[in-house]
Order: C-alpha cells, then sequence, then structure tokens
C-alpha cells in the first residue's frame, strides 16, 4: 500500500524493554574488544568468532553493542539471509532465555521485527518456537511483525507470520487487521478479507480498491495468459508457461471478493467505496474508477461495469467520462468497451468538456504526448494516431466532427496542429536511411569490377568464372547492388513526394517498409559477397581462413537484423493489423464464455 496513506491504530504502547547498555557507556576497550568484533562475526554469521566471546561472557546476549541499542540477535537478524546467518541464529537463540529475545533497540523493535523486514522466514521460525509471544510485540509505530514483514513486501513471511498468528482470529489482532489488510494487497489480503470482513472497517475497502486501481499490468494480464495457453497450441507444443502469477490471480480474486461483498452488505456503498482514500477530497465521485482508466486498467472496469453498470455516466471534475480519459491516454481496452453498451455509446462519447471540446478536441490535444515510447519513428507514431483520429471521428455524431470548440477550433485544426513536426521527423529519419542504401549501391557497383583474382589478359573473362564460389560471389554481390538500388530509389521517392499528414496512414508506412527489408537484404548480400571472395581467394590452402572470416561476417547481418527486427514487427502491424485495433470481434464485458 502506498505509504502516504496513515492508518491510525489505537495505541498499544508499553515499557519498552531495552538492552544493557554497560558497554556503549564504558571505556572504548570494552568497544573496540567486545561490540566491534562481535558486530563483525553478527553480520558474517562468523559463530566461531562469536562463540569465543559469548563463551567467555554468556550475559554478552542481553548487551546492546551499537549506538542504537541493537543487540547481537539484532544485528544477526538483519545480516543478509543465507544458510550461514540462520544458523548462526539458531545457535545464538539457543544460548539465550525467553526474555532476551524480547529485547527492544532504540526504535522499540524485537529481533523478529527486524527479521520480519528481511525477510528470513528460517529466522522468524527459529525465534517463534523459542518464544511465541514475540508476535505481540510490536515495532516502530506499534506496528505488528506481520505488518512489518508486509509493508517490505516479504510475501513468505507474511504468509508464514498470519498462518502463525491464526489468521488473525484472535482478539488480540483486532486492531491490526485493517492495516495489514492495506499492507497485503498482492499478498495474503483475499484470505484476511474473506475470514475478518465483518470486522474490517469501510475505509480500507477504499484502500485496497485505489491500490487494485494501480495494478494494471496484474489485473489486465491474469486471464489473458489462460486465454493464450488454452486457445494457442504452439504454446503447447512448446510448454511455453502462460500461467499467471499467483499475485496476479490473487489480485483479480481479491477486487471480485470486494465486489460480492459491496453487493451483500447493505452499509456499503459503491460509490462512496471508490471516492478514494479517506481525507483526500478531489471534488468529484469514483476518483478510482478514473485512475484506473488512466492507468489502462480494463479489467478493474469491467468488473466494475459488470456488477454496477450505472458507473459508465460518471464524469470527473472536468467534465470527463472514462472513455474520454481512454481515448486521451490511447487506452484501447477501455475505449472498445464502447461497441458492447449499445447506443448509449453516443451518448457518452458525445459529452463536452467544460470548454466545449468534444472527444475529438481532446484526441487531437493529446496527440503528440503519447506512445512516444511505444512506437519506432515518427512515421509510425503519426500513423497510429491517424487511426485513432478516424476511429472516434467515425464514433462520433456527425455534427460534432467539425464542431468548433470555445476557441473556434475544429478537431482536425488541433490535430495537425500538434502534429506538424511528425512530417519533418520522419522525413528526416528516411534522409538517414538512404545515406546508408547510398553507400552499400556504391560499394556493391565497384566490386562487381574488381572481381577476386582478376581477368585474363587475352579473353578478358574472369580467372576464377568456373569456380562455384566466384558464382556465389557474383550473384550475391548483384542481390546488393539491386535490392539497396530499390531502398534508396524508394526512400527517394519518399522524400521528393509532396507528403501530407494523410498520406501516413497507409502509403508511407508501406514503402518505408518496403525500403527497410530491402535495405537489410542489401547488407545480408554485401556481407555474403566479402565472405565468397575469401573462399575464392583461399579454396586451396588455409581453409580456416574464409570460415573464420564468413563468421565474423554474419556478425552486422545478424546485428542489423536483431536491431531492426521491432521496427519491422512495428511497420507489419501499422500495415496489417491496424484493422483489428478497435471494435474487436471477441467480447469481454458481458460474454459469459469470454477469456478475460
Amino acid at each position: 500500500m502506498s505509504q502516504e496513506h496513515e492508518i491510525n491504530i489505537p495505541s498499544t504502547s508499553h515499557p519498552r524493554n531495552r538492552p544493557c547498555d554497560d558497554l556503549l557507556c564504558g571505556n572504548k576497550e570494552d568497544y573496540n574488544e567486545i561490540c566491534l568484533p562481535l558486530y563483525e562475526a553478527s553480520i558474517t554469521g562468523d559463530w566461531q568468532a562469536a562463540k569465543i566471546l559469548l563463551d567467555k561472557r554468556p550475559e554478552l546476549v542481553r548487551f546492546a553493542i551499537t549506538k542504537d541499542y541493537n543487540t547481537t540477535l539484532h544485528v544477526a537478524a538483519s545480516a543478509e539471509v543465507t544458510k550461514r546467518a540462520e544458523d548462526f541464529l539458531e545457535n545464538l537463540v539457543n544460548r539465550m532465555k525467553n526474555e532476551d529475545l524480547e529485547l527492544e533497540n532504540e526504535l522499540g523493535e524485537t529481533a523478529l521485527v527486524v527479521a520480519a523486514a528481511s525477510g528470513s522466514v528460517k529466522m522468524a521460525q527459529i525465534m517463534l518456537n523459542k518464544n511465541y509471544s514475540l508476535l505481540a510485540i510490536s515495532g516502530h509505530y506499534e506496528v505488528s511483525p506481520l505488518s512489518v514483514s508486509a509493508r517490505h513486501g516479504n510475501h513468505k513471511m507474511a504468509r508464514y507470520l498470519y498462518d502463525v498468528c491464526g489468521k488473525m482470529g484472535d482478539a488480540l489482532w483486532a486492531d491490526e487487521r485493517d492495516l495489514v489488510l492495506s499492507q497485503c494487497v498482492a499478498d495474503i489480503a483475499l484470505e484476511i478479507l474473506m475470514d475478518c470482513q465483518e470486522s474490517i472497517d469501510d475505509s480500507i475497502f477504499q484502500y485496497v480498491l485505489e491500490e487494485l486501481a494501480l495494478k494494471a499490468n496484474a489485473l489486465n494480464t491474469t486471464e489473458g495468459k489462460i486465454y493464450w495457453k488454452h486457445n494457442n497450441p504452439i504454446f503447447a507444443m512448446l510448454h511455453l508457461n502462460m500461467e499467471p502469477s499467483k499475485k496476479d490471480v490473487q489480485a483479480l480474486n481479491l477486487l471480485r471478493q470486494i465486489l460480492e461483498i459491496t453487493i451483500k452488505v447493505p452499509r456499503l456503498n459503491i460509490e462512496d467505496l471508490l471516492k478514494g482514500a479517506p481525507g483526500e477530497d478531489d471534488g468529484y465521485p469514483c476518483k478510482v474508477l478514473f485512475s484506473a482508466a488512466e492507468m489502462g486498467n480494463t479489467r478493474f472496469v469491467i468488473e466494475l461495469i459488470r456488477v454496477y453498470p450505472q458507473l459508465i455516466y460518471k464524469v470527473n471534475e472536468d467534465d470527463y467520462t472514462i472513455f474520454h480519459i481512454a481515448i486521451m491516454r490511447r487506452h484501447r481496452g477501455i475505449y472498445n468497451l464502447l461497441y458492447e453498451i449499445g447506443s448509449r455509446k453516443f451518448v457518452l462519447i458525445g459529452k463536452l468538456g467544460k470548454r466545449g471540446n468534444s472527444v475529438l478536441h481532446l484526441l487531437g490535444k493529446t496527440s503528440n504526448k503519447m506512445q512516444l515510447q511505444t512506437m519506432s519513428g515518427a512515421s509510425l507514431l503519426m500513423q497510429r494516431e491517424l487511426l485513432w483520429f478516424k476511429e472516434v471521428e467515425r464514433m462520433l455524431p456527425p455534427y460534432l466532427r467539425e464542431f468548433k470548440n470555445k476557441d473556434g477550433q475544429t478537431p482536425y485544426d488541433i490535430f495537425s496542429e500538434n502534429n506538424k513536426d511528425f512530417i519533418s521527423q520522419g522525413l528526416k529519419w528516411t534522409k538517414d536511411c538512404m545515406i546508408v542504401a547510398t553507400l552499400i549501391v556504391t560499394v556493391a557497383f565497384a566490386v562487381a569490377y574488381t572481381v577476386p583474382g582478376g581477368y585474363n589478359q587475352e579473353t578478358g573473362i574472369p580467372i576464377f568464372i568456373h569456380k562455384r564460389m566466384f558464382i556465389v560471389f557474383v550473384l550475391a554481390d548483384a542481390i546488393s547492388l539491386f535490392s539497396s538500388s530499390t531502398s534508396l530509389l524508394v526512400f527517394l521517392s519518399i522524400l521528393t513526394s509532396g507528403y501530407s499528414q494523410r498520406d501516413f496512414l497507409y502509403s508511407l508506412p508501406k514503402k518505408l517498409m518496403i525500403g527497410l527489408v530491402s535495405l537489410f537484404i542489401s547488407v545480408v548480400a554485401m556481407m555474403i559477397t566479402f565472405a565468397a571472395s575469401f573462399f575464392v581467394l583461399y579454396r586451396n590452402e588455409l581453409k580456416w581462413i574464409p570460415i573464420l572470416i564468413s563468421i565474423f561476417a554474419a556478425m552486422p547481418a545478424i546485428i542489423f537484423g536483431v536491431l531492426q527486427f521491432p521496427l519491422l514487427i512495428d511497420m507489419f502491424r501499422s500495415m496489417y493489423d491496424s484493422r483489428y485495433l478497435f471494435k474487436p470481434k471477441r467480447r469481454v464485458l458481458y460474454n459469459v464464455n469470454s477469456s478475460w
């Protein structure tokens, strides 16, 4: 849970049980000869070194050895979690009495609290087997070891302590349940909710929903992975792991459980729960719903709308619906839900903002800010923005497509102004590719007249014309020349044509793909030409030389292919997959057979 939220827990303060400070307040010789060696042995897990000191003075287990009143046990519990450190702690605990384990440092933390933060379940087991009452001794800010482990994200430790304390069913933990639940959204929150839902404060439901709204990655991929596993035979044959993680499944189940509780419990109102954390006044309801829309948390939005369909009509302080937010943020999953709500979509998509901006105006205003990290190159980004613009334009009623806002601007005026730089950026990228193609053309053309071995002075025929590798050399050089020439001409046609923004939709991406593929083929053919020339020259002796050179010659082509592969995929998707961006065939909102 976010640390900025403060949760008030009734104070369970108790007199602090400090260790003896004689070594700290005494002379420096005691500190240098006892504290420092004992600290070093504890932090490194060197039991033999510590045993020598403890055999001479067994009472040292009750002494503070650092300025912040950490005992040897505190230091050992905070050490890096290794088998050596766990063995050290076990040997140390065997020399201690129950009350020695309850000693607290300057922050009021027992060694169990320190171990809960470090995450060593074995260390916690050793201490609790010796003294079970350590569970009830709170640490800094009166927080229990279980809460500490949850706050630090130590999942295994939180699970162990939760099971050991009887799943918080004891009255001792009544004041801690809300705090632990707020810290355990991804850990054991579902079990706490199911075990203790009657005693959980309403504000905690707000905290948990707010946290789940921000977990777009977990909720959006949970059942998507299951869908692909069961519907794509390739994953099955390759035995690829498409199972969602336990944390992801738990997050989705937790959301569904909370929504089920809100239906059954009369005191719970979904709009109140969606306001967010207590004390935050944002001036509009359903803040959590709009946070999920901003994050692109499609799964969260779907689950809410399934249970509370009226939430799709809610607006924020700017009079925007969740679909306005989805369009501004380019969250396709949430936007596509419009196709599943019937004619109501025209009411929602047609809402105007406070400044008279339609949803198409908003798309134009944000087009130069979104998806800069998801598309390769300005040209493809421009194409994706045009696809969004045409899709939303088609969704709007005709009278809103050319509607002017309070500033007198139409949607396309704003869109064109914000995207004017994309044309120059796309052409600059094309110029760079054209320079590379020009260099390859020059080299390939020169190589055609400087064949290995030279020519017969009488006939003018190449000396090695009858050798197979010479034929490979000639053909590869020709392919390199032709493909690089093709690439050069394609890029040149792009530069010399007067492209407008709308030409970026289909024409330009197709030419860019042809040019890039041709350029890649020319690079590969040039490397083959280079390697083949060595096979011709060293065909009888030193055959390892052309083999070694061929291996190294393959590296530039491989590197070029690997680096440009994402760009090629983006181009392919822009050309052939763009028709499936919107209006998907698979329904996810009200289809009971949906794999979501």
